[in-house]
């Protein structure tokens, strides 16, 4: 503890590049966890389709086990924000799912997460989800160009309400956060602008940056399970994650096989690869 606020760990780049090495693995996982997200098919299928990728690659899931958490992937459906457990729910024709995963390989972490829209797509349910990612994108170039962490939450903040349109809600009982040796670490990373600058940017901090968005009242409950999350007037919401390492060089998205480059590159940041 520092001034009372958790340590900072700071990764060399050998270890960020094993955190990379555990993010191609989970970008795998989540291709084939989203492949699989159809009409029919139960939470718990895709949970079972991604923990064999993780198995195939030799690694580790970081949910299986996390305070007792049953499964390797967190698939929130609909009107559940985060922490949704797989089991027997089918999905069906129209809903929205969040399959949230993580993957260790030696004992380093990453942590990704994305929305699907199953089946027929409700226009407002893409642009909730499209909004997401694009803030989450535009949360990790603010890595790249900031001077705090502070300044991802209010790239998020100000590209949500630039969007033209209903406006969407974005949690605040929920952020991202540091990573590394563990999955949760410091600091929080808030996905909205505060007065708070938080602590700066330098090599070897490595972020989960994972805004969640909701079409309603951004007012969440937690169900009997005591782990997932739902918007308490049942209106639908979105997540999407990477995991990010800053180093000498740039930045690289550790959970992307391109680093990020296909999305950061158009916002004027060129990843650069861990040295």
């Amino acid at each position: 503890m520092a001034f009372g606020q958790p340590r900072i760990e700071y990764k060399n780049n050998a270890q960020m590049r094993t955190m990379h090495e555990a993010g191609l693995v989970l970008s795998r996982a989540l291709d084939a966890a989203v492949a699989a997200a159809v009409p029919g098919v139960t939470t718990k299928h895709l949970d079972d389709v991604f923990a064999a990728i993780l198995n195939e690659a030799g690694a580790k899931s970081n949910f299986l086990g996390y305070h007792g958490f049953p499964a390797t992937i967190c698939t929130s459906v609909n009107e559940e924000v985060v922490h949704g457990i797989p089991g027997s729910r089918v999905l069906q024709d129209g809903d929205i799912i969040s399959i949230d995963g993580g993957a260790i390989v030696n004992g380093w972490h990453s942590d990704s997460a994305r929305t699907v829209i199953v089946g027929t797509v409700d226009p407002e349910d893409q642009r909730l989800s499209d909004v997401t990612q694009a803030a989450m994108w535009r949360g990790i170039a603010a890595l790249a160009t900031g001077s705090h962490v502070g300044d991802v939450g209010a790239a998020i903040d100000d590209y949500v309400s630039s969007v033209p349109g209903k406006p969407l809600g974005i949690l605040e009982d929920y952020v991202g956060h540091g990573i590394g040796s563990e999955m949760h670490m410091a600091p929080d990373v808030l996905n909205y602008r505060t007065n708070h600058r938080g602590p700066k940017i330098k090599p070897g901090l490595c972020l989960a940056i994972e805004p969640m968005l909701v079409r309603g009242s951004i007012d969440t409950a937690v169900l009997e399970d005591d782990w997932t999350v739902v918007t308490t007037d049942g209106k639908r919401s979105c997540q999407w994650e990477h995991s990010v390492a800053v180093h000498e060089k740039g930045i690289w998205v550790l959970s992307a096989p391109d680093g990020g480059a296909e999305q950061l590159v158009p916002l004027g940041v060129t990843p650069v690869p861990i040295p």
